[in-house]
């Protein structure tokens, strides 16, 4: 039977959710307790990579077994194997083809941002003491809803066939002493959301214009792009798929 996952994560201890061979990943760690409690090999299929130090709310992956899971029971006792910053919330019997990965239809990050310093949140904000113009923030946001090619946000070097993602919503929220990131898109690049961010931060500090963030855009250029801003502050968290509710 195939099962879907669904879970969440602090990445601050981790180096990414895909097993690394000299370094302690999410997926590594819920293999091992999968397989422990199932008595069998268990490896799971995430429904995408996320960076060293990155977060998920809203996490999904697959995995095969010849065990009836009694979904209650399995995830109390996954969950008491588990440390502290991975949760189990759901285990769904799906049909023996769905893929986590390939039938995800969109994904939802958020990037976190906080004005003032906090001493208790630092691990999962970026702290920036720097007054940032959220309105020029969101008018530049909303023009990548016009946009296909995202290859200046791109990783350099990565193995992809297309830059091409097809971005549905991206806007900033102000919540108290925090700034909140809000992008969704059928599918990402290799630290893109980090990228945008850092591109958008630069429009907020008056460093670039709307007109220049439009040309980086179409120059598909990384170098002519903004910073990258620090892993902590980025969370997944929502992944849609046609036959889960």
């Amino acid at each position: 039977m195939r099962y879907f996952i669904q879970f969440a994560y602090n990445g601050t201890h981790y180096h990414g959710w895909q097993y690394q061979p000299s370094a302690i990943s999410v997926q590594e760690t819920l293999n091992k307790v999968f397989s422990t409690l199932l008595n069998q090999e268990i490896d799971i299929m995430g429904a995408g990579r996320t960076d060293t130090g990155v977060h998920a709310s809203k996490m999904f992956g697959h995995f095969d077994t010849n065990v009836v899971i009694d979904n209650a029971k399995f995830i109390h006792k996954a969950n008491s194997f588990l440390p502290n910053d991975i949760v189990i919330y759901d285990i769904i019997p799906v049909h023996e083809n769905a893929h986590a990965r390939f039938d995800a239809t969109s994904r939802t990050y958020q990037y976190h941002i906080s004005t003032f310093k906090n001493a208790f949140n630092s691990e999962i904000n970026w702290y920036t003491p720097k007054n940032l113009d959220i309105e020029k923030m969101n008018d530049a946001a909303k023009l990548l809803l016009n946009f296909n090619d995202f290859q200046c946000f791109s990783k350099v070097n990565t193995d992809v066939n297309t830059f091409n993602c097809k971005i549905t919503e991206a806007f900033w929220t102000k919540e108290k002493e925090s700034l909140i990131f809000t992008i969704s898109a059928d599918r990402f690049l290799r630290n893109m959301v980090r990228a945008i961010v850092g591109t958008l931060v630069n429009v907020g500090l008056h460093k670039i214009t709307i007109q220049d963030f439009i040309q980086i855009i179409e120059s598909k250029n990384r170098q002519n792009a903004g910073f990258s801003v620090p892993a902590k502050g980025l969370f997944l968290t929502q992944i849609d798929y046609p036959y889960i509710k």
